[in-house]
């Protein structure tokens, strides 16, 4: 994948990625490259300087890298935390419970608990709201 600078007619500069520059050709041809700022199909590639890696850059964009993905699991396992202490826990008898909560036949409520593949799609299929709650090793119910 090749990372290109490019700018409209209207001068809003951008970045785009494409396969090639062959890619990035035949794609503005059929008129699939526009500005996110303005819509215009009018694109040029703009000049850019070469990205240069050096041990030391990537040592520090993995370290920041690392310090972002463990801030978000921090911030994943408080959401966690705080939807399991605020919803009740139904264990196997989740899809049955959030369906009677879904079409009416029990009072709304947040719950959590555990659901086979072949009952959270026909959840999916029945428009029932849901998401899965990440599991984390030291979690208890």
């Amino acid at each position: 994948m090749i990372r290109f600078s490019l700018i409209c007619e209207r001068e809003h500069e951008f970045e785009a990625w494409f396969r090639s520059n062959e890619d990035f050709d035949a794609q503005k041809k059929r008129g699939l490259v526009d500005c996110p700022s303005c819509g215009s199909h009018k694109v040029e590639k703009a000049l850019m300087a070469p990205a240069v890696s050096t041990s030391r850059k990537q040592e520090k964009v993995a370290l920041a890298v690392g310090d972002e993905q463990r801030k978000m699991m921090a911030q994943l396992k408080a959401l966690s935390e705080k939807v399991r202490e605020n919803s009740e826990y139904v264990g196997e008898k989740f899809a049955e419970e959030a369906r009677k909560i879904h079409f009416g036949e029990t009072d709304a409520r947040g719950i959590y608990g555990e659901a086979t593949l072949d009952e959270a799609k026909g959840l999916a299929e029945d428009g029932v709201e849901f998401m899965p709650l990440p599991v984390f090793p030291d979690d208890r119910n």
